[in-house]
């Protein structure tokens, strides 16, 4: 089983050696990288090349004008060969050396269509403290009525339900990948299992990770998301997920305490 990781950058060179050493340091290497590059000005090209021959043949890049991050992806998604697909930030990084193991162990199972699991948020400055864990436990297919959705960078899907079901809609400027999601697992009802693992470390900073302005994006191109695929939504039942990002913050302060004792 072949893995397709797609990786999309834009003057990544500070953060993208850390995301290419990850992937270079998984146990499961029947896998092709794909970095899509949007006219870098910086020096990720540089850091791309130093790279390349490390992957004996199994990295693809390009760079190209785009139009965002979704259309990157999509570019991606179009040259992957793999049997499943998963997307790696140029921000983040494998947690562990096993990660890409336990996707495909799984995915050898014909009736499981896609996986998912758990990622971690830090700060550029400290790499080994954990400032929130985003934990995909809890997540049901039901739970996307109020705007849930499993870790986006942890989810892995097979290839062809990208023909089937489409690729990433563009004109969203945030909350594609929550589109995306809604119309794979809530209306097409793909079969899926949760990986009890931590990932992938994400940096905080993201598109969608921070600011009361993001979540006002977030909560208005949700419900367009709902109401472009005919299932009702309102602000009420989209605001619920708020309570429980409370208990999620009160955690978040323990777990990070433990792991600074």
């Amino acid at each position: 089983m072949k893995i397709s990781l797609i990786t999309v950058t834009y003057n990544s060179g500070k953060t993208l050696s850390d995301t290419i050493q990850s992937v270079l340091s998984q146990s499961y290497t029947n896998i092709e990288y794909i970095i899509i590059d949007g006219l870098s000005q910086d020096n990720t090209i540089d850091v791309i090349k130093k790279y390349e021959l490390d992957f004996e043949g199994r990295m693809m890049w390009i760079s190209e004008k785009d139009r965002g991050l979704y259309d990157a992806m999509n570019k991606g998604i179009k040259m992957a060969t793999g049997d499943v697909v998963g997307i790696l930030n140029s921000d983040d990084f494998y947690t562990s050396d096993d990660v890409l193991e336990r996707v495909a162990s799984e995915l050898q199972n014909p009736d499981i269509d896609a996986v998912y699991g758990d990622v971690h948020f830090v700060k550029d400055s400290d790499l080994h403290k954990c400032v929130r864990y985003y934990s995909s436990k809890i997540f049901q297919r039901s739970l996307m009525r109020l705007g849930f959705m499993p870790a986006h960078p942890s989810f892995y899907l097979r290839r062809e339900y990208f023909e089937e079901l489409g690729l990433y809609q563009t004109d969203y400027k945030i909350a594609a990948d929550f589109e995306f999601l809604l119309r794979v697992i809530y209306k097409a009802k793909i079969r899926m299992k949760y990986l009890p693992v931590d990932m992938v470390t994400m940096r905080v900073g993201g598109a969608s990770t921070s600011g009361f302005e993001s979540h006002k994006r977030i909560m208005k191109e949700h419900l367009r998301a709902f109401r472009e695929n005919g299932i009702y939504a309102n602000v009420f039942l989209l605001s619920l997920r708020y309570i429980y990002k409370i208990g999620e913050i009160i955690s978040n302060r323990v777990f990070s305490h433990r792991i600074l004792k």
